[in-house]
């Protein structure tokens, strides 16, 4: 049997093994037999084939294997806590808001507020967004 079949056969396999891994691992390694393959055909000597297969394997397992795994899986946004936490919250009007105050409930808590827009009045029961945490005070802004 020749030598790039060989190296097409194990990329197949390790292909499939993939499928059932989803490690982005796998499939890298894959590519990496593919491209041997076809210096194999090429008339690359075996150990040749070893150095390319070995170089364009970890090349891409250092290199591409950290993007792609960040691509499939998602890089978690950093979780924000504490006053970062409620911007872009939803809370409802306690007592009316204007540019000079008011209170909010944020989730469980009741917040002093402060219109985001100096000219708006919001009254009790209102839905409004909480832009930005100044100081112990809620800037909010009303739902359209």
């Amino acid at each position: 049997m020749d030598l790039w079949l060989i190296w097409l056969i194990t990329a197949g396999v390790l292909a499939v093994a993939e499928i059932f891994t989803l490690t982005a691992a796998l499939g890298i390694l894959g590519v990496a037999a593919a491209i041997t393959a076809g210096a194999a055909a090429l008339g690359l000597p075996p150990p040749l084939q070893l150095v390319v297969f070995t170089a364009l394997a970890t090349i891409s397992l250092v290199f591409a294997r950290p993007l792609a795994s960040r691509v499939l899986l998602g890089t978690p946004e950093a979780e924000r806590f504490g006053t970062d936490g409620l911007v872009g919250r939803a809370a409802r009007v306690v007592s009316e808001v204007t540019a000079a105050g008011g209170r909010v409930r944020i989730g469980g808590e009741v917040w002093t507020a402060r219109a985001y827009d100096e000219t708006l009045v919001i009254p009790p029961g209102a839905t409004v967004d909480v832009m930005e945490i100044d100081g112990a005070t809620a800037v909010v802004y009303p739902r359209e």
